[in-house]
Formats: structure tokens, sequence, C-alpha cells
């Protein structure tokens, strides 16, 4: 198996570090702190750093073909002006728990805004949601802790995450109805690797995903199942990545401080930190919401 290294970008110290994306055009990392209530953005060429604060928390966010960017919050799909800070509301989330929040969200191969909920009670009745021309509509329910999305470069497979169930999913995909079909497990996270969380997809078609209590990114082969590679992370909590800069050829990577207690977090001075590395595959660019 091979290794990677990883070195710390920036000791941001995020209570849940979450949802990087690489922006082509800006050629920024923006990421949120979803404890925080926060977005973050982060350019590595001369190393400028702003943010912008939400009322409620931030669980993910996407650029758009027209330069705004789509974000999640707790209860439903707002646009963001990145520049002035306005937010203003899309559509609300229809959930039957109200403590019930929106998690991990990307954008599929046509455009579309999916992000998913997470439970705040014992009872799996959170919810995959996809945004469509101003409108949600629910593609799964019975959902734990909705989390990492990725799809394969020819549009056909979607790849998805319920994290409590330790367990990676592929679905048949058409781009053009924005409709999954036919669900299969396609990685069983083993004892000791924690839990899957964020992931991102290369070139190759393989998954790099974030292990929520294990220490590391793992490079997983979708198609077998089998761990390829790992990025070892000075953190316990590694809850995702994306592939940027000008090559498309490094990972950066989000972390947590939340989900340890003050003994733990002597232990980890960088918990909540960005790291990156530099790798030998790319990913794929972006994809922009067309909503």
């Amino acid at each position: 198996m091979k290794n990677y290294e990883a070195k710390c970008l920036l000791e941001a110290r995020n209570e849940l570090g979450e949802g990087p994306v690489w922006d082509e055009r800006l050629q920024e990392l923006l990421w949120v702190d979803i404890e925080g209530r926060q977005l973050h953005r982060y350019r590595p060429n001369d190393g400028r750093k702003l943010q912008i604060q939400t009322e409620k928390m931030i669980s993910a966010a996407v650029p758009a073909e027209d330069g705004t960017w789509l974000i999640a919050l707790a209860d439903g799909f707002y646009r963001l002006n990145l520049e002035s800070g306005d937010i203003s509301l899309i559509a609300r989330t229809e959930e039957e728990t109200a403590t019930n929040r929106l998690n991990d969200g990307k954008c599929d191969p046509a455009g579309r805004f999916w992000a998913g909920t997470m439970i705040s009670t014992k009872k799996r009745n959170g919810h995959l949601y996809v945004l469509e021309d101003g409108k949600l509509s629910k593609r799964l329910s019975g959902i734990g802790c909705s989390n990492g999305l990725a799809w394969t470069a020819d549009g056909t497979v979607m790849y998805y995450i319920d994290t409590f169930e330790n367990e990676v999913y592929a679905f048949d995909y058409d781009a053009a109805s924005g409709q999954i079909a036919n669900r299969r497990i396609v990685i069983r996270f083993p004892e000791g690797e924690g839990s899957p969380d964020g992931m991102s997809i290369d070139s190759e078609g393989m998954l790099w995903i974030g292990h929520w209590g294990g220490w590391q990114i793992g490079r997983w082969n979708p198609l077998t199942g089998e761990k390829l590679a790992t990025i070892p992370i000075p953190v316990r909590n590694v809850t995702s990545c994306a592939f940027g800069g000008e090559n498309l050829d490094e990972l950066y990577i989000t972390t947590a401080r939340i989900g340890n207690d003050e003994e733990q977090l002597k232990e980890q001075p960088l918990a909540g930190a960005i790291f990156r590395v530099k790798l030998d595959v790319k990913g794929l660019p972006v994809q922009r919401a067309r909503d």
C-alpha cells in the first residue's frame, strides 16, 4: 500500500472543518467550519485569507456558473454573494425532526446541488435532497448521517456515504433526469479504520475518503473495495478532501477538533488544521451549480 506525506498548510483550528472546494477561477480553496458557522477562503498564491460568518451552521458550499455560491445551512439551501456576504433563501428542507441539519453537499455533472441531512436522534430519518430549478426533491430517506458525494468522469455512477453505516454506496446515475438507481455497497470500512466521511474522486476513478476517527485519508478502489493508499494525518477526525492547485494534483484536507476531550486535544495540536499533499494523480474540476 502506498503512503503519502501531508504537510500542515494552515493551523486553522476549525471546530468542524468540512467541505473543501477548489475554485479554479479564483484559484482559491474554500471550506466551511460547521460548528464555527463560517465559510473560509484561502488563496495559496499570496496567502490571502477571508471568512464569512453565518447565523446558522453552514455545512457545504458550491460555486455557481453565475459567480454566486450555493450553500447548505442547517435548515435549507441558500444563495450567497461571495463579495458582499448577502445570503438569500432558495428552499427549506422538509425534515420530520426539526433538529436534523444539512450536512455535506456537492454538485452533479448537470449542475444540480445535492446535500443530505444528519439525524439528531436515534431514529434514522434523514434525507438526501437535490436542488434543481429552485425546487427541492428527495432522492433517499432513512439516512443517518448524509456525507460524501462523488460522480465518475463519464457521469454514469454516483458514489455516496452514510457515515453511520460505515459503507460507501454506488448508484447508477442518469445525468439527464438526476435519478439514481441500483444501490449497491462498493466499500466496507473495516474495524480500526474509523468511519467514512467526505470524499473526492480522481481522474482514474479512485475515491479519496476522510476517515473520521481514523487519522488518515484513504485512497480506495470502488470497483474492488480495496484500499490502495493512505495519507496519515496527525489528527483523529479527518473529515474531507478536495483536489486543487493549478494542475489539480494537490489534495487539500480538512479536519476537526470536535469529538475529542481535552486530553485528546493536547495530543493533537493540529486538530482542526488544513493539510495539503502533492500527488501523482490528478482530480476532476469542481462541478458548478446551474441553478
